[in-house]
């Protein structure tokens, strides 16, 4: 069962990201606005070395990647972003005001990811997770294969 949310877009979305960032009990910064903007103008996940090119292009000067990590694992914990762990990459969320756990549907081919929400099936996995003594902080569920645009092709 999927649950309902609003996702942002444009300067809503920024905004969004911001409250939430504040709202986790930290600044919303020119540096994690910037790492915000070009994480969020990608339609495939992104490493930290792929956000560093862009924002040092942007900034005209070096950003590291190891600060773009920081920032990223920050985004990560504030819910502005979600890591897919088998490409160590990452997603803007677009509803960062929602809390929840994520599937992830990632192409082989084209490395498109698309984000489904199915509170049913994670939250078997929690259960699961439980059952056995573990006490899950957040779980992750990606499945690989083809898209349908590559599928047709």
């Amino acid at each position: 069962m999927a649950h309902e949310h609003h996702e942002h877009h444009g300067t809503a979305w920024n905004k969004a990201a911001e409250a939430a960032l504040i709202r986790a009990g930290e600044q919303w910064t020119a540096m994690r606005a910037s790492i915000f903007d070009v994480l969020a103008s990608f339609d495939k996940p992104a490493s930290a070395y792929d956000i560093a090119d862009a924002v040092s292009k942007a900034q005209g000067r070096r950003v590291a990647p190891n600060s773009v990590y920081r920032i990223l694992d920050l985004f990560v914990n504030a819910n502005l972003a979600r890591r897919v762990e088998s490409a160590n990459a990452y997603l803007a969320n677009t509803h960062p005001d929602c809390v929840h756990d994520c599937i992830f549907l990632v192409c082989d081919q084209c490395g498109q990811t698309t984000h489904i929400d199915d509170d049913k099936i994670t939250g078997t996995v929690r259960a699961a997770a439980s059952g056995a003594g573990f006490k899950p902080v957040r779980p992750v569920i990606e499945v690989r294969g083809t898209c349908a645009d590559c599928a047709q092709n």
